[in-house]
């Protein structure tokens, strides 16, 4: 398995908007998006199954959307309405996620603030 390149983070004042892009190397019947605050462990943020089902946190629910394009194994978040609290580097992989950390990418990192 090829680690999955994440992009489209950067610094945007609270209230605004993102969206992330991730090109994985296969697509895997459920596919999710992670972050990871500093010295916070990995949360999962949005998971997208292959028949369409969605799944969010209630922390990022209604602001978050997640979607994806099978035939480019492109997984997409959609972030509006961001908060401080959203500050994290943002991954994305298969769900429930691999156990090596040799098959996650480097992320990408999304800040912020004013």
């Amino acid at each position: 398995q090829v680690q999955p390149v994440e992009s489209g983070g950067g610094l945007v004042q609270p209230g605004g908007s993102l969206r992330l892009s991730c090109a994985a190397s296969r697509t895997f019947t459920i596919m999710a998006w992670y972050r990871q605050a500093p010295g916070k462990q990995r949360e999962l943020v949005a998971t997208h199954a292959v028949w369409g089902t969605t799944t969010y946190p209630d922390s990022v629910k209604g602001r978050f959307t997640i979607s994806r394009h099978n035939a480019k194994n492109t997984l997409y978040l959609q972030m509006n309405s961001l908060k401080p609290e959203d500050t994290a580097v943002y991954y994305c992989n298969k769900h429930p996620p691999p156990d090596s950390n040799d098959y996650w990418g480097q992320g990408t990192q999304v800040t912020v603030s004013s």
